[in-house]
């Protein structure tokens, strides 16, 4: 088996000529994506539709390309659109092929990836138990698929879940249900939260004695240093993509992960490049990290004002800052960081994983 990662800029959310002309050379095959990662250039907050106007014209685009309708097209493809690119951050499209080819060396394990979806949840089971046992299952489908025989070779999952509206809480009042918050900004925290618990749940990270709909967005002991979760108006259910390294892939690329400690640990980005063997053989193909602003105020004894700007919500003033420091470690600001980091890693901090290949390799 082989995994591809493609990165290509994209001059705006529905900008895909970077996409046609990777096909138009033989670089991409459009029928063996199974995912597209995107960050758009939105705010990242409730009203972004920068998302959902993405993976509108990229739902559009493969179904034309693959001659198939669209609704079949969200059936194979997972399409996880992250809005915010604050700071220096480069709007961008990363897109996974797999392919069934034979791999040349079984003796060492390479890039394995896998998707799965859950069921559309109705309103009031978004942040509760019911969301988190719902992308538990999802994540072993994927890692299933991907052929991770073990869970510790999991390195990186993506989730991509949705908010409440509301319209939609008004729906769930007359249908007789409670939110979990009508705060609709709030719920994006929530649904993150329970798919990032969902992640961990899986992964065997925490006991699921441990969990109920009390902890959710409220003991944050409780976290998954692999999951990396993306709330977003454009769907009702959970979309996921699972990334680790297993035997009987191509061990050209190969993915490592560490946690960052907190904003400022661009250090995470060397542990997680450690066990791979470090940079000289190796360049990154993908930097994808979770950015949070710490609840207690404070990076390293010195005050912050992210939780504190009535003007610009934390979360984006998180990703600038993590934006940052990534991109002064490597050069390069076409990153996937993404905001809210809830469950994710430890306060103020979040897991970071890097997908590398082999240099030289097509």
């Amino acid at each position: 088996m082989q995994t591809k990662v493609h990165r290509l800029p994209c001059a705006g959310p529905g900008d895909l000529k970077p996409l046609q002309e990777a096909i138009d050379e033989g670089r991409l095959n459009p029928t063996k994506v199974i995912a597209v990662l995107g960050k758009t250039e939105g705010n990242g907050c409730v009203n972004d539709f920068t998302r959902a106007f993405a993976t509108t014209v990229l739902t559009r685009f493969f179904a034309q390309q693959l001659s198939l309708n669209e609704s079949t097209v969200s059936e194979r493809i997972a399409f996880v659109m992250s809005g915010g690119t604050e700071g220096g951050l480069c709007p961008h499209w990363l897109i996974f092929e797999v392919s069934d080819v034979p791999t040349s060396d079984e003796t060492e394990p390479g890039l394995a990836a896998g998707i799965a979806f859950t069921k559309e949840f109705e309103p009031h089971e978004i942040g509760r138990l019911e969301q988190v046992h719902a992308t538990s299952e999802a994540v072993r489908q994927a890692v299933y698929r991907a052929g991770i025989t073990h869970m510790q070779d999991v390195h990186y999952v993506q989730v991509k879940c949705p908010l409440l509206t509301a319209v939609r809480c008004e729906a769930s009042r007359q249908a007789g249900h409670g939110v979990v918050t009508t705060d609709t900004y709030e719920s994006m925290s929530y649904s993150r939260g329970a798919s990032a618990l969902g992640v961990a749940l899986a992964l065997g990270e925490i006991d699921e004695q441990a969990l109920s709909d009390a902890v959710i967005c409220r003991d944050y002991e409780l976290y998954s240093k692999c999951a990396s979760t993306s709330a977003g108006i454009e769907l009702m259910r959970n979309e996921v993509l699972v990334l680790g390294n297993a035997h009987g892939w191509d061990a050209s690329l190969r993915i490592g992960h560490s946690v960052m400690a907190d904003a400022l640990d661009g250090e995470a980005l060397s542990r997680a490049l450690t066990p791979l063997g470090g940079i000289p053989a190796w360049e990154i193909a993908a930097l994808l990290a979770k950015a949070e602003p710490s609840r207690s105020g404070y990076i390293r004894g010195r005050r912050h004002t992210m939780c504190d700007d009535s003007d610009i919500n934390a979360t984006r003033h998180a990703r600038a800052l993590v934006g940052g420091v990534l991109a002064g470690c490597t050069g390069d600001t076409a990153l996937f960081i993404s905001g809210g980091a809830e469950h994710q890693g430890p306060d103020g901090g979040g897991p970071l994983a890097v997908i590398v290949k082999q240099r030289g390799a097509a």
